[in-house]
């Protein structure tokens, strides 16, 4: 059965999304490569660094830069990450500086929050409270 291994969100500055997905978010720092002026760059969970891998890649190709811009103008998130507690984690986030587009919301199920990466993208966290 096929398993994912890494999927991608596209940056407008690989630097800028770096700081943001390791030192806000909280995820580790995968593989770091040079790649002539951009890098193979992903994080992963510090829980699971042998696990899935998000891509911070550069969104060079116009394609990648019109879809971002039609995401975000319609505030539909890039990506989804699941999170143990989201009422810490938007303190936490707070604290951080970063900017919450939508604070944590009960979304039938499910509760979710949104966040803008300052890459270019919204990023939705959401949690299942245990029942």
């Amino acid at each position: 059965m096929p398993r994912i291994s890494m999927t991608s969100v596209f940056v407008d500055d690989q630097d800028r999304a770096l700081a943001f997905y390791t030192d806000i978010l909280g995820f580790a720092l995968g593989v770091d490569i040079p790649l002539g002026e951009f890098r193979w760059l992903t994080v992963v969970s510090p829980e699971d660094s042998a696990g899935p891998q998000l891509l911070l890649e550069p969104d060079q190709h116009p394609a990648a830069r019109a879809y971002c811009a039609a995401l975000r103008a319609d505030g539909i998130p890039a990506a989804v990450f699941t999170v143990d507690d989201i009422d810490r984690v938007h303190e936490d986030l707070l604290t951080k500086g970063a900017e919450v587009v939508q604070a944590p919301a009960e979304m039938g199920p499910v509760w979710t929050m949104v966040v803008d990466d300052s890459c270019g993208n919204l990023i939705q966290l959401a949690t299942t409270p245990e029942m």
